[in-house]
């Protein structure tokens, strides 16, 4: 394979997981800033946001496409859970796509509860589908009913997107100053004798 080859598909491999942090503030003027980079000290309100490139379909067989599409897999999770390590290790052994969101905290168990969970985990969304604590024959039953291929058709450079919190935290708001906002001085004069107001020669 020549150079130009190579380099062109290990920049590819590189760029299926790209992802980046981005920054807002609004800065003592109160001008809006968005940056790649860390705002300066003195900023108290920061808004940080990963962006992450969404996984690649590209690449991947037409059925698994298909049944992504059609009924995305997202699987609820928390620490130290034996039957959420079985469920996660299923997943990634018959090759199928799937986000992961945690709940360890009340903020988390209320989204759970939000999307038809309850406290039982691990728990399983195919698209409209549910399912409740884990067992094996039943999640293989539902994968293979929404379209999933029975074993692994992934291929090695693919991986699912971050694990992220089932209820994301918010970033404070603002806090706005009690003393009302002063009125620009105007560089126009007062209308002279029956001018119009605003009217300057």
């Amino acid at each position: 394979m020549n150079k130009r080859w190579s380099w062109l598909l290990l920049s590819l491999l590189f760029s299926v997981n790209a992802h980046a942090q981005l920054y807002k503030w609004v800065g003592q003027d109160g001008k809006v800033t968005y940056s790649d980079t860390p705002p300066p000290s003195s900023v108290k309100k920061v808004e940080e946001k990963a962006i992450t490139a969404a996984p690649v379909t590209a690449n991947l067989p037409f059925e698994l496409t298909k049944a992504m599409k059609a009924q995305p897999v997202t699987l609820y999770t928390t620490n130290k859970c034996n039957a959420c390590d079985s469920a996660r290790s299923l997943l990634n052994t018959r090759g199928i796509p799937y986000a992961e969101k945690t709940v360890n905290s009340n903020e988390d168990i209320a989204r759970l509860q939000q999307v038809g969970g309850d406290k039982q985990l691990p728990f399983l969304t195919v698209g409209r589908n549910k399912l409740s604590a884990f067992e094996a024959e039943t999640w293989n039953t539902l994968l293979s009913n929404a379209g999933y291929p029975e074993s692994s058709l992934l291929p090695a450079s693919y991986r699912n997107p971050p694990v992220q919190a089932a209820a994301p935290k918010k970033v404070a708001e603002p806090q706005t100053s009690a003393a009302p906002a002063k009125e620009a001085p105007s560089d126009s004069l007062p209308a002279a004798g029956n001018a119009p107001p605003g009217f300057r020669f």
